[in-house]
């Protein structure tokens, strides 16, 4: 079986968030788990891109790629990264950029990635049995291919995937973009208008052949109106398409016994490490190093979708008992003044450092006891199972993935973590002080945290489910 994933970002040549994640290992999944599947990604070539993975490129070829009454250059080079080639689209004009997405022309930058996506398939020699295209910003290459290219040889029997991996950001514009930038038909109207704009994941869910979603739970959530932005009427009537299989996580990625951020190793049978790892944490903060004083940790955008507002009105209750808390991250002013704030009001127990640095969001994950997670949505999320293989306990909110991934150590046969189900601060704070009780009995928290690290999230269940996905459509 050929697979083509199509993402306008994916590690390790381009991130900005859990997007990145999941096209970066998924496809490597896949080909573990089937290595005589050929599986490619298509991806843009930012200038954000290191210079030590741009000096592993090798140039392939160029054309000309038309958008309208556009003729735009196209450069291809390629990599191959665990078994899996990856194409990146050079065109500096729309690409070489300080950031990856927020500019005006995000529109038309998406739009001429996806037609160039679909259109170099016959330059590669390569027509894929399944074209998997992630979040609104490949949506256009569905639409191109079955609109555009459906009738032309190589493209007949190419089946798609699209995966909603955030709801949130569906790729709005206004019909003005219709013909000039996206290069869509009058006849093409009806899949994308909605709601009084052009919405580019609306016209891939009709278009596609599957869509699935990043958890079981967040498939179902996004059948109702208050977690589906707008686009649960048509969700719900392409219901018999919809699929939600929880991601994974890179566990090489994310493994205490071979990361080099961290001031010590540690393994689930060899835990000596992570007591290192909490005091340089302390010590890096400048907080007390108390090794017996929890340690709770947040590494999140700062925005109300991941549960700031219940946290701000439990912080004061939260801090009055013995713990530290650490939050990493940058956001809405608002919160980023709160957690200032706080800090500067609990200097003893509490810190704020708000900026975004995956060196120090692994060692607080290895370093923490208690991880906090209390979104309000969360489709998937990757913190959960991240902590989780640090050793640090999750508490969570049971909404999407988060519901699905982690369940109440004091549920039957105990569980991975602390839930709450009821979305206010209360129950959070409820929660918390349930591992903060556990946390107290240290032979039942060793029992837990060897639990949590134990716990599979590995993408090798769910890449078996893709491929049984795709088997399904050929």
């Amino acid at each position: 079986m050929k697979i083509l994933h199509i993402a306008s970002e994916a590690l390790p040549f381009a991130a900005s968030g859990g997007l990145a994640d999941v096209v970066g290992a998924l496809p490597a999944a896949l080909k573990k788990a089937s290595p005589e599947d050929d599986v490619r990604v298509i991806l843009p070539l930012y200038g954000t891109t290191s210079s030590a993975w741009r000096e592993k490129l090798t140039f392939l070829f160029h054309r000309t790629v038309s958008l309208n009454w556009r003729n735009q250059y196209c450069g291809v080079f390629t990599a191959t990264v665990h078994g899996v080639v990856f194409y990146l689209l050079d065109n500096e004009y729309y690409f070489k950029r300080p950031t990856l997405y927020g500019e005006f022309d995000d529109g038309e930058r998406f739009a001429f990635f996806c037609r160039a996506a679909v259109a170099i398939l016959p330059d590669l020699g390569f027509f894929p049995d399944v074209l998997h295209a992630h979040d609104w910003q490949a949506a256009l290459s569905v639409l191109y291919l079955k609109r555009k290219y459906a009738d032309a040889d190589g493209y007949r029997n190419v089946k798609t995937v699209f995966t909603i991996h955030n709801v949130q950001y569906q790729g709005k514009y206004g019909y003005e973009l219709m013909n000039d930038v996206f290069d869509l038909l009058p006849s093409d109207f009806e899949l994308v208008e909605y709601d009084g704009c052009l919405n580019l994941m609306k016209g891939a869910i009709l278009a596609a052949d599957k869509v699935t979603t990043v958890s079981p739970r967040y498939a179902e959530e996004l059948l109702e109106p208050q977690y589906a932005f707008g686009l649960d009427p048509i969700l719900r009537m392409c219901a018999g398409k919809l699929t939600g299989i929880l991601n994974g996580i890179d566990r090489e990625l994310y493994s205490p016994s071979k990361s080099p951020e961290l001031p010590a190793s540690f393994h689930v049978n060899r835990m000596a490490g992570k007591t290192v790892c909490k005091r340089e944490l302390q010590e890096q903060l400048g907080l007390p190093t108390e090794a017996e004083t929890p340690l709770i940790a947040m590494v999140t955008r700062l925005v109300d979708a991941k549960g700031l507002d219940l946290l701000t009105l439990a912080a004061e209750p939260l801090l009055e008992e013995d713990v530290q808390l650490v939050v990493l991250g940058k956001g809405d002013f608002y919160y980023e003044e709160f957690f200032r704030r706080l800090a500067e009001r609990h200097s003893d127990k509490c810190r704020a450092v708000l900026r975004f640095d995956q060196v120090l969001a692994k060692r607080i994950y290895a370093g923490a006891d208690i991880f906090l997670m209390p979104s309000r949505t969360e489709p998937c999320g990757l913190a959960q199972m991240i902590c989780s293989r640090f050793g640090t306990v999750p508490v969570v909110h049971e909404t999407g993935g988060l519901r699905d991934s982690i369940r109440d150590a004091g549920c039957e046969g105990g569980g991975n973590g602390f839930t709450f189900a009821a979305y206010n601060a209360w129950d959070m704070l409820y929660a918390v002080r349930n591992a903060l009780d556990l946390y107290r009995d240290a032979d039942a928290w060793r029992k837990l945290v060897r639990r949590v690290m134990l716990t599979d999230f590995s993408w090798d269940v769910s890449a078996k489910k893709y491929l049984e996905l795709y088997q399904s459509l050929l």
